[in-house]
């Protein structure tokens, strides 16, 4: 049975139709299986028509004083509410089960609608996404067993791999023979790598991606994120909910407390997890094969790059630093970008723009706004790290931006809550920071009002990173983006707040360069081209009042497309002033960084 609202008011035309109407409707409810459920407004002068009509209705549906709620002039709001929300839960209870959407296909081919299950290329993506979904009961076990490149085998490369740039726990050993070293240790967990075979999920995985019809991959793809998500965030749920329960009783042991948290950063699942997996195969690989341990004829994975770069191609999110171990697998990304630039036939230049800023201060859904993508938004996972979308210009926009393409890259959230208590989360933070502002020639930073005590934190960040990078000759724009501004007249209101801005970024810089050693005193315009007046952008809230109710609000796109509108005024004269990168410039710029 189908629980149906319907809003009905008494027409002010001629009484005649009228009538015609009440009987229309009268009669189709005789003997109708389905619940009605009206919402009568009693207008001004139409109280006779409502309260005729009423009693027809009552006639009609066996209808007593305990089927009607009134509300009166007098009506206390609160009280009648809750009475509402009594009625509807009564409702709900004795309602049949809730059906899934899936299910409901049936009833929209009864009703002469088309539906996607009925189509057989994503019949055919669905098989094949559900091979790898349905086995997943924990995701953390998952992980572990099926995604086993990854985890601590992935953390232990990645600590090694800095370790042979930083060299931090050198001590007395002399270079080379510390280098020598960690070679062999680096080399020794590639062979572990290369010992795992492919599991059954990731078979299916490259089947999905390479092998199907491109309106199938379109398919496997929606369909292998929409069950990941909703995988992951049941998951998250039942972790964020024995989490409560433990806070209630605050003698439970801290030790615990400490594992809930790590369960919960280890139990995010995408598709990226799956393209990171495929990533170190190809990475375990190329390393056997360069130390000599592995004929070229006998790899197996020289294939994933090009299959990487198609899925770029065709505006797919490519991880670019891997946010669980803070670090790029720099092998697979040049690779992957190399294979790009070769289907791309040389012509690559690319701008490059990043956004940078607190967790849940609206990045992604910007980016999405401004560019039309489709980076995750507030999917229940805690996904980390950076990830790059490709934009391509238009070929009569191209002579004017002086690009063939625009390199899109979304950060995760700094001073994220489920990172804050482990140990290395300050330096990793700054990592991120000084990476993709480093590689940009755009940074915007996005603050959200109700978080404005976290942004002093995020622009020492910022301003470290953009100080490392006038050391090397780069110095990359800055756009300060504030959401959640409700004040049509933000920008004159705020003079004084962009002037006290300036002085904590000056202040910011001069202990910045303390702490890196320079000799001069420095301000931040030394360090980066920044107009009190141009790069500040009052953008207000998604959404009126709280969503999933709330309206979308109308300014929050016009205000997007004014910052987009400038944004490309600001990449004209860039491409003027300097040539673009490259894909092979850029993977330069990466491997100093």
């Amino acid at each position: 049975m189908r629980d149906i609202v319907r809003k009905w008011r008494p027409h002010s035309l001629a009484e005649s139709r009228g009538f015609k109407e009440e009987n229309l409707l009268l009669s189709s409810l005789r003997g109708s299986a389905t619940k009605y459920y009206f919402i009568f407004s009693n207008q001004a002068g139409k109280s006779k028509e409502t309260l005729r009509f009423l009693k027809k209705l009552a006639l009609v549906l066996k209808l007593n004083n305990s089927h009607v709620l009134q509300k009166g002039s007098g009506t206390n709001k609160a009280e009648f509410v809750k009475a509402l929300q009594s009625a509807i839960a009564a409702v709900m209870k004795s309602s049949p089960k809730g059906v899934s959407i899936e299910a409901m296909a049936e009833t929209a081919r009864q009703l002469g609608i088309q539906v996607d299950e009925d189509n057989k290329n994503c019949q055919s993506a669905c098989k094949y996404v559900k091979e790898i979904t349905v086995p997943i009961k924990d995701v953390a076990k998952y992980k572990r067993e099926k995604l086993r490149l990854q985890g601590e085998l992935w953390k232990n490369l990645a600590e090694v791999e800095k370790e042979m740039c930083l060299m931090k726990r050198q001590g007395d050993i002399p270079v080379e023979k510390y280098k020598s070293q960690l070679k062999e240790d680096l080399l020794k967990l590639r062979v572990q790598q290369n010992k795992h075979d492919l599991t059954d999920g990731l078979t299916t995985f490259i089947i999905g991606i390479e092998q199907l019809s491109p309106m199938e991959k379109h398919y496997f793809l929606k369909w292998i994120k929409f069950d990941l998500d909703h995988i992951a965030r049941e998951t998250l749920s039942k972790l964020r909910e024995q989490y409560k329960e433990k806070c209630k009783n605050s003698k439970d042991d801290h030790k615990k407390f400490a594992e809930l948290d790590k369960l919960i950063s280890a139990s995010s699942l995408g598709v990226e997890h799956f393209m990171r997996e495929l990533g170190q195969f190809y990475e375990a690989e190329h390393s056997m094969v360069k130390e000599g341990k592995l004929a070229e004829i006998q790899r197996q994975f020289t294939h994933l790059p090009g299959t990487a770069a198609d899925l770029m191609l065709e505006g797919f999110p490519m991880e670019l630093i891997d946010g669980d171990v803070s670090t790029i697998p720099l092998q697979w990304v040049t690779d992957v970008l190399t294979e790009l630039h070769t289907k791309l036939g040389g012509r690559s230049k690319m701008l490059v723009l990043t956004v940078l800023g607190v967790q849940s201060t609206g990045k992604s859904t910007l980016l999405n706004t401004m560019f039309g993508l489709q980076f995750a938004v507030s999917s229940g996972r805690c996904t980390r790290g950076a990830f790059m979308t490709l934009i391509k210009v238009a070929e009569n926009f191209r002579q004017e931006l002086g690009c063939d393409f625009i390199l899109v890259i979304d950060t995760e959230g700094l001073k994220a809550p489920e990172l804050a208590k482990l140990e290395d989360s300050y330096e990793h933070d700054n990592e991120l920071a000084t990476l993709v502002v480093g590689l940009s020639d755009i940074t915007i930073v996005n603050v959200a009002m109700e978080n404005a005590t976290e942004m002093k934190d995020v622009l020492q960040i910022v301003v470290h990173a953009f100080l490392r990078m006038e050391e090397i000759g780069q110095k990359p724009n800055c756009q300060f983006v504030h959401q959640n501004v409700s004040d049509v007249s933000a920008h004159e209101q705020n003079m004084r707040d962009r002037k006290h801005l300036l002085e904590q970024l000056d202040e910011m810089t001069k202990a910045a360069a303390n702490m890196e050693k320079k000799c001069k005193e420095m301000k931040f315009s030394d360090i980066m081209d920044y107009d009190l007046e141009k790069h500040n952008w009052y953008i207000p809230a998604l959404w009126h009042g709280v969503p999933p109710m709330a309206p979308v609000n109308m300014g929050y796109s016009e205000k997007v497309y004014e910052l987009k509108k400038y944004l490309f005024e600001f990449l004209k004269g860039c491409s003027q002033n300097r040539s673009p990168k490259d894909i092979p410039q850029f993977l330069e710029w990466v491997k100093s960084l």
